[in-house]
């Protein structure tokens, strides 16, 4: 009696162990059981019997046997012929902290920490029916480099044929990022799926994880076996708009800039208006889905945490150096000791001399050697530390330019080099009419005509020319920040410690190939009962106080020129006009889609680093706005140059140029352009940057659409393209510039152009701004 009742001991433990493993949603390949069926699925043999041997099985094969109640039968087939294979999980190491550290620990243990399942590529030929997947817990195996490898063998059945994807369910408590999986013991050779995702809990969310194989495929040409899970991939990634969304999510939906300001706050100076839509367009950003305000559900409210989709989540090392908490920390040790130096925060620095002490002298930071190391994990190129006088001290690195010559900038020369080898050299454009004239409301702002005259100008090319001629010539170039401003004078000059005005700054190209400033004018538009009022300011007033204003209205374009580089060079056209396409790239096409896989890795980080712009840089009263002389209208502004400027097929560097009458094309020169301006640094270099990203995609397009009607035939890209016009930029979607997409070379375009804004164009206003902007910190405001 005895051993029967230990037999049934056994049978109740392992029914016990197993069941939960195998309670599944019907929404699986793997079906739910009933104890009975279970029981004598798995163990075919008489447990009862006191010569039975319990022998551990590593995985069964799931057959869909249907009965009238609806549920499903598992039946082993044992005159199957079968193989071996492992899989091997590479799962990035991590710190777990968490008080469900013993419990993953002990699943470990019991080789309980990823459930796998192996899906077929095709269906059965015989039924046409998905085959039974095969499943099998990957057990912990060595940790290396910082990677921990989980081993899982399996048993495939020798007609189950090619691997399609492969499910995951993460047994763990934490969330695990696996980097890839590789099966091996295929006849046909080792199956790679890089994976690179983290992997929720189970516990979180019960749905498997779906991982493709590395092969691409078109829609129309995707195995018949994995085509529903294509599809129920794509439809989980879209998620139902509804609810706020959670960490370990990867959902991408769409909204409005409707977070920057606090509506809810009693200071109007906390307030600011939504972009997107007639009045304000924009482009659209990430939806979080966080409660909406209670005196306006139109704005959305704030919080310590910006939902980004999982995957587009900072690495750790990246985390460390970007992350919100560290960013503020940094910010509230940082700008307290700048402060200080200042007389007052709204005027800015003194004099010069305040500045150069930044990087010589060093600003008096008590605590800094409690700080040092976040610091330094921060802004390690910007800050470094010096002790010797007894106390901690906060030094500046010397930007690059400072340290060649701290006044380069004040220099013509150099002033007028940077529109062209600088941090903007998207803004200078050829004058191709003469006299210059405004396009805005003469009855609004103004007369329209420019007091830049035609005297002037010829006075200073020297007489050797007419405008005439030097405009016919290609002679004359412009940076034009006049009609953009010029309505934002007034609202900006009634905050405090700013001064605005309209500006327009005209050059020309000399014979050494170079440029000089030949004139700028600065402008007010009418207000109250006072007219407009213009100046023109030139540089050869050889008396000192005409010498030093021409210095300052330099300096007044120099700051316009530094807010539109940061609000719509940088912010706007290559941060906040990529995220739709980041968007609509991981809603409409599959991980299995060739352009997804093309396009993934220039989107990296971006919705991240976007996120937190919105949580501590554009946000009101944010690091932009208490830099850059809009102040509280910056991101007003740089809605109002989208709605005006930007256009998609004139993001593409050879149409840009073109655009600014920079370029024309001609068939005889290196990239079929000819440049106005033979030195022109950024587009020289740009160009061949351009046409090395156009020849891989041209390649890369051309191997998987061979033929012109895969173009219109792949619903996955159409459905993209469309989301990109219609609803990611969608208050532009009935302009008339928007390229088609109905042959290769048009996608090669789109794909070239969204590559290029995100790899060429951002390096060039991103990476220089601590060499140009660091030692002119109060020329922006």
């Amino acid at each position: 009696m005895q051993t029967k009742l230990n037999h049934i001991s056994i049978k109740i433990e392992i029914i016990k162990m197993l069941k939960p493993q195998l309670q599944q949603s019907t929404k699986t390949l793997i079906p739910s059981w009933n104890t009975s069926t279970l029981f004598l699925a798995s163990f075919p043999i008489n447990i009862f019997n006191k010569n039975f041997i319990l022998k551990k099985k590593n995985n069964f094969r799931v057959h869909h046997n249907y009965n009238g109640a609806n549920t499903i039968k598992a039946v082993l087939n044992s005159t199957e012929k079968s193989i071996g294979v492992k899989a091997v999980v590479t799962v990035q190491k991590q710190v777990n902290l968490n008080l469900s550290r013993g419990l993953d620990d002990i699943g470990d243990l019991l080789g309980k920490s990823l459930l796998l399942w192996i899906v077929a590529a095709e269906l059965d030929h015989k039924t046409g029916l998905e085959k039974p997947s095969i499943r099998s817990y990957a057990h912990r195996g060595l940790d290396v480099d910082g990677d921990t490898y989980y081993e899982a063998d399996f048993v495939i059945p020798e007609d189950f044929g090619e691997v399609g994807a492969i499910l995951v369910e993460n047994e763990h408590h934490k969330e695990m990022y696996v980097k890839n999986i590789v099966i091996d013991g295929f006849v046909h050779g080792k199956v790679e799926i890089t994976c690179n995702s983290w992997v929720h809990s189970k516990f979180d969310n019960p749905d498997k994880r779906i991982f493709f194989t590395n092969k691409s495929y078109l829609p129309s040409q995707t195995p018949s076996g994995v085509i529903r899970l294509r599809e129920e991939e794509l439809v989980t990634l879209r998620g139902d708009g509804v609810g706020e969304r959670k960490v370990f999510e990867r959902i991408y939906d769409y909204d409005v800039y409707n977070d920057l300001g606090e509506v809810d706050s009693n200071n109007d100076d906390a307030k600011r208006p939504i972009l997107g839509g007639k009045k304000l367009p924009y482009p659209r950003r990430c939806r979080t889905g966080r409660q909406r305000s209670k005196k306006d559900p139109l704005y959305e409210t704030r919080s310590n945490f910006v939902y980004v989709p999982r995957d587009e989540a900072f690495s750790a090392v990246k985390s460390l150096t970007f992350s919100g908490n560290t960013v503020y920390s940094a910010l509230h040790a940082v700008v307290p000791a700048l402060e200080s130096v200042v007389s007052d925060p709204d005027l800015g620095f003194p004099h010069f001399p305040a500045i150069d002490s930044l990087f010589n002298v060093g600003v008096d930071m008590p605590g800094l050697s409690d700080k040092k190391s976040s610091l330094f994990n921060i802004v390690p190129r910007l800050i470094k530390s010096i002790s010797e006088t007894g106390k901690d001290v906060l030094l500046f690195e010397s930007p690059q330019l400072v340290q060649r010559d701290t006044f380069s900038w004040f220099r013509d020369v150099e002033f007028a080099r940077q529109t062209l080898a600088g941090l903007n050299p998207y803004s200078i454009r050829l004058v191709t009419e003469w006299p210059l004239r405004s396009k805005l409301d003469p009855k609004v702002y103004g007369p329209p005509e420019s007091e830049i005259t035609k005297e002037l100008i010829e006075n200073e090319i020297g007489n050797n020319m007419t405008v005439e001629q030097a405009v016919q010539q290609k002679k004359l170039f412009i940076l034009d920040y006049h009609d953009l401003l010029l309505p934002y004078v007034n609202k900006v000059n009634e905050l405090k410690g700013s001064v605005l005005y309209g500006s327009r700054t005209i050059f020309f190209l000399t014979p050494h190939g170079t440029l000089k400033p030949l004139a700028i004018e600065l402008t007010r538009p009418p207000i109250d009962d006072k007219p407009q009022w213009k100046e023109v300011y030139s540089p050869n007033d050889w008396n000192a106080t005409g010498a030093w204003l021409w210095k300052l209205a330099k300096a007044h374009v120099l700051s316009h020129d530094s807010g539109y580089h940061q609000l719509v060079s940088h912010w706007l056209r290559t941060h906040c006009c990529t995220e739709p396409y980041i968007i609509a790239t991981n809603r409409q096409l599959s991980a299995m889609h060739p352009i997804y896989r093309l396009l993934h890795p220039h989107f990296r980080y971006t919705m991240e680093i976007n996120a937190l712009a919105r949580e501590a840089l554009i946000n009101a009263n944010g690091i932009i706005e208490s830099t850059f002389f809009p102040g509280k209208y910056s991101m007003e502004l740089s809605s109002i140059a989208y709605g005006l400027e930007w256009r998609f097929d004139q993001e593409a560097l050879p149409q840009n140029l073109i655009s600014r009458v920079l370029a024309e094309e001609d068939p005889n020169e290196p990239h079929g352009l000819k440049l106005a301006i033979e030195d022109y640094p950024f587009a020289n270099d740009g160009l061949v940057l351009w046409d090395i990203l156009k020849q891989w995609v041209t390649n890369y397009v051309n191997h998987y659409y061979p033929q012109t009607n895969l173009i219109e035939s792949d619903k996955e890209l159409q459905a993209w393209w469309s989301e990109i016009k219609n609803v990611g930029h969608g208050d532009k979607k009935d302009e008339p510039w928007w390229p088609e997409l109905k042959t290769p070379n048009d996608l090669i375009g789109i794909i070239t152009t969204i590559v290029w804004v995100t790899s060429g164009h951002h390096a060039a206003v991103n990476f220089g701004q601590y060499s140009y902007g660091g030692g002119g910190t109060k020329q922006h405001k």
